[in-house]
């Protein structure tokens, strides 16, 4: 059926009806906005924008987006507290373009990593995690050191494993579990001076985006250009993009690299 603006909205008036919740219609605006009754905290969805995802992918589309809704709205009604729950305290890393402070503007806890990235902090709910401020970080007395310590020896201990691919003699590995945390494993050093310590030439690394860490033992100049490519493809694809640039990792530091694709083979463009 072709879908309109209307037809969404009764759609998810029927599918997010709950008594605790209230739904209302922005015609000017074609948006659709649904918040708990009491506290007023929602969230509002540009029915445009989903029915161009419906028409390209049918009712998984709605489905999807209601799955986020619920989860929305279960995390904002629910009181976060870090003491007791310190085994679901994680990095996450971020682009520093993103937000440092929360849309109610309170700052969020984070720290400096490189030129291109900042460390934030979750707390992990299950399906989802919410990125914690410092307001909730003085509630509970704690600090940044304490929550930074916290944080990176629970980093340590979740399940990792990595696919390996060799391309043009330069071998290339990648962390995706999609589990909120793969470009957080920039931040476990134990295991990048592993991988650093096997690395037949420089070891280089780009998190490109939330849901993948890339690992690259370059041999030769061809390999910094696949990198690039690769990077450049994933940072565009990404659902959390973060930076498009990789690093050389030597000395326990991360340097940016800024390559030149001088040896990629010439294509012809039918675009």
């Amino acid at each position: 059926m072709e879908m309109t603006s209307l037809k969404l909205k009764k759609i998810l008036e029927d599918r997010l009806s709950h008594e605790d919740y209230q739904t209302s219609y922005n015609r000017d605006k074609d948006t659709f906005r649904i918040e708990w009754k009491e506290s007023k905290q929602g969230m509002t969805i540009t029915l445009p924008n989903v029915i161009s995802k419906y028409n390209e992918r049918g009712e998984k589309a709605i489905d999807e987006l209601v799955d986020h809704i619920i989860e929305a709205l279960r995390i904002m009604n629910k009181d976060l507290q870090l003491t007791g729950r310190e085994k679901s305290i994680f990095p996450v890393i971020r682009a520093t373009s993103f937000p440092t402070e929360t849309k109610s503007g309170l700052n969020l806890v984070s720290k400096e990593h490189t030129a291109e990235t900042r460390v934030y902090y979750a707390l992990d709910l299950g399906k989802s995690y919410q990125l914690i401020d410092e307001k909730l970080l003085e509630d509970e007395g704690w600090t940044l050191s304490r929550i930074d310590e916290i944080a990176t020896f629970n980093l340590r201990s979740l399940d990792m494993d990595y696919k390996k691919d060799r391309v043009a003699e330069n071998d290339f590995y990648f962390v995706a579990k999609q589990d909120g945390y793969d470009a957080s494993h920039i931040l476990n050093e134990a295991f990048l001076e592993e991988m650093k310590a096997n690395a037949k030439g420089e070891l280089a690394v780009a998190v490109p985006h939330q849901d993948v860490l890339i690992l690259a033992d370059i041999e030769n100049k061809t390999g910094y250009d696949i990198l690039a490519q690769m990077t450049m493809k994933f940072f565009a694809e990404g659902r959390i993009p973060i930076t498009s640039l990789a690093f050389i990792y030597e000395d326990r530091q991360l340097t940016p690299i800024f390559i030149l694709a001088k040896n990629r083979p010439k294509k012809s463009r039918k675009e």
